[in-house]
């Protein structure tokens, strides 16, 4: 492929006036066996690039473990995008944001307990060095001076709304280039944050939603020549729990694009296909106070979580058929799905005693954190005697992010992060009642000095004012549910409990999972983690990928952390509930 190049006044891809028409598609939000179906469908909408953000945490679980297959399967994508006549951008981090958990960074680094993430800490320096090491030597001959469809690399991301220091982002790009990067380089960030983002000599690029051809104007009065862009043309946004579903009108984002392609700028929409945080990969927001984000990432996208095309999909098309050629094709038809009216959950397992068969117990003075247990996802149940019967105070200095509280396997209590909650009275039935609180990570913050988010029981826990000490703890990663020991019951468990059913499938299809009248947990199909489910919405069902059923018996698990329905069923439906809206 072409290399791409920058002028006085925009970009050249073969020595020829190109503008980036680009939309993002990240590959790890989107089932694998789907990737070529939403790569075309960007190519058939008009659109010449696609961008994907690279989630550290997932590549490099483990300081000495890097993983490149499956659904991370990345010089794969990147073929098929090739293989579509499209090239990317890349955007590799170190921190993505994205409303990724963690940013992308790796909770490892957390276990360093005065680590500064996104500065020049030389322990974070060199983490991100190795990553990039390992990441971008197999990624070279992919790189557009190679052949390959990546015409330019992100250096870091929306910086200036974290810092200012211009060394720390020469280090990142020195360590790109160090790994073989020897296409472009751009920075990006919102329009106030440019001057404290930018790095010399690099194209720096602005993200906006609307009020186009100002914000591009302030981009081309602190940038007198090359080219304008927008890496984040906001056509959508993301939901948090407790709040509404947020949509924004087709016409009016339609429009907002014309007056960016009027001025001759390229673009990239975020998203263009947003996908699916499935399994416990949602992050969060923390200003002031914790906000999760839920599992659906539509994003109100041209193409929904499912990848049909919406009515923002034709109107956008309409839009670029103005600015650039078009495929003479039509748009493309939404895909069949499946229902499947009730699926009963006949076989149950309560959480806390399957925890031994689930996880191996770490024993402690103090409650150890997610990190110091090498836990990435999921929960840990903490547990310690309670030396004296009679009314009690329990306080915890910090949870993170959800506490559940059992005395003797009996529910208590729930802390929440969120309500900023720390205190719990009840009543210990004799001396020696076991404590139990299990821990949810909800997601760890993704923007802002959030991020250094770790989880688990922080500080102190005290009763009645003097400090627990002697815990055991499990991490429950929930990776693997072999060990659960499912059992046929036709009574509804108390406290958490994981439930099992099956269901038949003739034509696998896409379909979404409905849980009427179940109240917080996740879901699994075929093992598949499909991710968080939780009725204070707004999203009140829960995508599952055609690719993840089988023709014949396929198995869905339900752990439910509080209380279903009587009657433990489920429904598969062709329709989504995303919750009431929000424009």
């Amino acid at each position: 492929m072409p290399v791409l190049q920058t002028d006085q006044a925009g970009f050249l891809l073969d020595g020829h006036p190109f503008r980036i028409l680009s939309g993002g598609l990240h590959y790890f939000r989107v089932h694998p066996d789907q990737w070529q179906d939403r790569l075309r469908k960007a190519r058939l909408m008009g659109l010449n690039t696609v961008e994907t953000y690279v989630p550290w945490n997932l590549h490099q679980p483990r300081p000495d473990r890097f993983v490149m297959d499956a659904g991370l399967d990345l010089p794969r994508f990147l073929d098929l995008a090739a293989a579509e006549g499209l090239h990317v951008l890349l955007r590799p981090g170190p921190y993505i944001c994205a409303e990724w958990e963690g940013g992308g960074i790796p909770s490892w680094l957390l276990a360093e307990p005065d680590i500064r993430l996104r500065t020049r800490d030389p322990r974070f320096l060199a983490a991100v060095d190795d990553y990039f090491e390992r990441l971008l030597t197999p990624l070279r001959p992919y790189l557009a001076s190679q052949g390959g469809p990546v015409l330019a690399v992100q250096v870091e991301n929306e910086y200036g709304a974290y810092g200012d220091d211009t060394a720390y982002m020469e280090c990142i790009a020195d360590s790109l280039r160090r790994c073989g990067v020897d296409v472009p380089l751009f920075t990006c960030d919102q329009p106030v944050d440019l001057e404290r983002g930018a790095l010399p000599g690099v194209l720096a690029t602005a993200n906006f939603g609307s009020r186009s051809a100002h914000h591009l104007a302030d981009l081309r009065a602190q940038r007198p020549e090359g080219p304008l862009m927008t890496s984040e043309f906001w056509i959508g946004w993301f939901d948090r729990w407790g709040a509404r579903h947020v949509v924004r009108d087709p016409q009016e984002a339609a429009h907002e694009l014309d007056e960016l392609l009027a001025t001759g700028a390229s673009v990239n929409f975020y998203m263009f296909h947003g996908g699916t945080n499935f399994g416990f990969t949602n992050g969060a927001n923390d200003k002031h106070t914790y906000r999760p984000t839920v599992t659906s990432y539509d994003y109100d996208s041209p193409l929904d979580e499912a990848g049909d095309p919406t009515a923002k999909y034709t109107a956008f098309r309409d839009v670029i058929a103005k600015y650039a050629p078009v495929p003479d094709e039509p748009v493309p038809a939404p895909g069949p799905k499946l229902a499947v009216p009730a699926v009963a959950l006949t076989e149950s397992a309560r959480l806390l005693p399957s925890a031994a068969a689930l996880a191996t117990a770490v024993e402690s003075r103090r409650p150890l954190t997610m990190e110091e247990l090498e836990q990435d996802f999921g929960f840990v149940l903490y547990e310690t005697p309670l030396p004296l019967a009679g009314p009690a105070l329990l306080e915890i200095e910090q949870v993170r992010d959800r506490a559940q509280v059992f005395v003797d396997g009996q529910p208590v209590g729930v802390l929440e992060r969120e309500n900023h909650e720390h205190a719990l009275a009840f009543t210990v039935p004799r001396a020696g009642s076991v404590l139990s609180v299990l821990v949810e990570n909800q997601g760890r913050v993704n923007y802002g000095e959030g991020i250094h988010d770790r989880k688990g029981l922080l500080g102190k826990v005290l009763l009645d004012g003097v400090e627990l000490a002697g815990w055991t703890q499990r991490a429950l990663t929930l990776t693997e549910l072999d060990g659960v020991p499912f059992a046929a019951t036709t009574t509804v468990p108390v406290g958490p409990a994981f439930h099992r059913g099956a269901f038949e499938v003739s034509d696998p299809a896409d379909t979404f999972l409905h849980l009427d009248g179940w109240t917080k947990g996740n879901a699994w199909v075929n093992g598949f983690p499909l991710g968080r489910y939780w009725s204070r919405g707004p999203q009140a069902s829960l995508y599952v990928p055609a690719p993840v059923l089988r023709a014949g018996t396929n198995e869905i698990v339900v752990l439910e952390l509080h209380a279903g329905p009587r009657t433990r069923t489920v429904s598969l439906r062709e329709t989504p509930d995303l919750g009431p809206t929000e424009e």
